[in-house]
């Protein structure tokens, strides 16, 4: 369990003192998660970043609803900043699909890390998040081609 001097939270906030490339490029402190997003035609992009579990999941959970409230279309998930995710947090990422698949609309992970690809493989869930097989995420990743 993590540090409770540590507590999850959302940085979803501007930093005034940084703008663009430099913001997306800050560091998320241990055991915390990090969420932009954007909109992008009919498609809203969000990126997440740094640790999700239980914690940083019940703090970024309000603004992932948030960006699929605000969207017109479908959700676009960049995981690829995503240094660990466990249940709890792929919990959270379930729920905002549960919610864009009510309202007709879609939640497509476009990028992910080694993590949350392992843990999609250990549970069998690597189909969730696909719009078809050209976006399916491989369950040989970890494997060596022979």
């Amino acid at each position: 369990m993590h540090d409770p001097a540590r507590r999850a939270q959302s940085l979803t906030a501007p930093d005034p003192e940084r703008t663009g490339d430099e913001a997306a490029a800050r560091p998320v402190p241990p055991g915390r998660a990090s969420m932009s997003y954007g909109a992008d035609g009919h498609r809203v992009s969000v990126t997440v970043r740094g640790e999700l579990d239980l914690d940083s999941g019940r703090q970024l959970r309000p603004d992932l609803h948030e960006a699929l409230a605000g969207s017109a279309g479908d959700v676009d998930l960049d995981l690829s900043g995503l240094d660990f995710c466990d249940c709890a947090g792929l919990s959270v990422l379930q729920d905002l699909r549960q919610r864009a698949v009510a309202l007709g609309r879609t939640v497509v992970v476009r990028s992910s890390s080694p993590a949350f690809d392992r843990l999609l493989l250990l549970v069998g869930a690597q189909e969730l998040f696909t719009s078809g097989p050209e976006h399916q995420i491989p369950a040989n990743r970890d494997r060596p081609d022979h």
